[in-house]
C-alpha cells in the first residue's frame, strides 16, 4: 500500500514524481530531527536565486518545519542550519503536532463534540433583552 500511496497521494509525504524530480534537479542538504529532508536546486533561476524545498516525512504540515530550517527555506541565510545551531536550552520542548481537526484537538466546555452543554451563567451575566 505504501508504494501505491506514493504514486497517488501528495498529502502524505511526497509522490514518486516529486522524489524523481528532487533526485534529478536537487541537491540534498540536510535532514531535521523529524526526518524531513531539505533540498536546493542544482541550478539557479534567471535572477540568480536558488530554489529550496522540503520533503516531509509523513503528513505534509508546514508547522512541522523547525524555525531554523524555516529561515533557510525562505532565504534568511545561506548556510545550512545544522552548521551553526546553538545547543538546546533546558526550557525548550519537543515538537507537538497541530491537533486542529483531529480527535485530540482542544474542545472547550459547551462544544458540540462534548455534548453541547455548558455551565450555567453566573450572577455577573445578564442576557440582553430588546424591551429594556
Amino acid at each position: 500500500m505504501n508504494f501505491l500511496g506514493k504514486i497517488f497521494t501528495w498529502w502524505n509525504g511526497a509522490t514518486i514524481g516529486t522524489h524523481l524530480w528532487s533526485a534529478r534537479n536537487g541537491e540534498h542538504v540536510g535532514t531535521d530531527a523529524q526526518g524531513n529532508k531539505y533540498y536546493r536546486s542544482k541550478k539557479t533561476t534567471g535572477d540568480g536565486r536558488e530554489r529550496r524545498w522540503v520533503i516531509y516525512e509523513g503528513a505534509n504540515d508546514a508547522s512541522r518545519v523547525p524555525s531554523e530550517w524555516h529561515g533557510w527555506l525562505h532565504g534568511s541565510f545561506d548556510d545550512v542550519p545544522e552548521s551553526h545551531l546553538p545547543p538546546a536550552r533546558i526550557w525548550e520542548t519537543d515538537y507537538t503536532p497541530n491537533a486542529t481537526g483531529t480527535a485530540t484537538a482542544y474542545r472547550p466546555a459547551g462544544a458540540l463534540e462534548r455534548g453541547g452543554q455548558r455551565a450555567r451563567a453566573t450572577g455577573d451575566y445578564e442576557a440582553w433583552s430588546p424591551e429594556a
